[in-house]
């Protein structure tokens, strides 16, 4: 695939670094930026725009959204479950547009890539199995967003290049992000291998453009040898 995907805990420096490379290949490749994360905040303010049920029903999806993060172990109800599937498969959506856009020749860097190795959102992975219980509706939406996430991470990357970084500095950069979330993501991110994919491990703590030389040293044969 003609994709270069960033991962990190937030604060790393990944959105920086994907904006910075795609403005660089875009003088060589048709090249593109994609966000695959899960996008909840910008799908509940669409829906809070809609015509006179949008802001009851936009709040009411941002509100389970964030019970799930909250209280990720508790059964989910039928509305829940429904919410958390429709997410993913938002996700889904994003991934099969990337997808048809490599085919085409396009240079994708995507901001975060899906994982089926750890459940959560918060890892790129499925939600619902990282929550318990439920009806049969429930359980089988857990399985099927569970497929949905192995047929995604089947998909590897030409390169994945992850960016470490350190609790303090993460929080320094967001300090309006939940402390307990970034410390998650440090702990559970750098043990992820993306099915086995080509990783590339940076420091986040070095200077942005240090960080964006190594990746485009990386990624420069890589694009020589297709182009052969």
């Amino acid at each position: 695939m003609n994709v270069i995907a960033i991962t990190g805990c937030d604060g790393s420096g990944k959105s920086t670094l994907a904006v910075s490379l795609a403005e660089h290949f875009a003088a060589q490749h048709t090249t593109e930026l994609l966000y695959l994360g899960q996008s909840s905040g910008h799908i509940g303010k669409w829906i809070s725009n809609l015509p006179v049920i949008g802001g009851i029903f936009g709040r009411y999806l941002l509100k389970k959204s964030a019970g799930v993060h909250a209280k990720p172990t508790t059964p989910p109800g039928n509305a829940t479950a429904l919410v958390i599937f429709l997410l993913s498969y938002w996700r889904v959506f994003k991934f099969r547009r990337m997808l048809k856009k490599s085919r085409q020749g396009t240079l994708l860097i995507t901001d975060r890539y899906p994982q089926a190795e750890v459940a959560g959102f918060r890892f790129d992975g499925p939600q619902l199995a990282k929550t318990v219980g439920g009806n049969r509706w429930v359980q089988l939406l857990r399985k099927r967003e569970q497929k949905l996430y192995q047929w995604m991470s089947s998909f590897k990357p030409s390169l994945l290049i992850r960016i470490d970084i350190d609790e303090k500095t993460a929080y320094s950069r967001k300090p309006d992000h939940d402390i307990q979330a970034l410390r998650e993501k440090i702990s559970v991110i750098p043990k992820l291998n993306f099915n086995h994919a080509n990783i590339l491990d940076l420091d986040g703590r070095d200077p942005a453009e240090h960080v964006l030389n190594a990746s485009i040293q990386a990624i420069q044969p890589l694009l020589t040898t297709r182009q052969r």
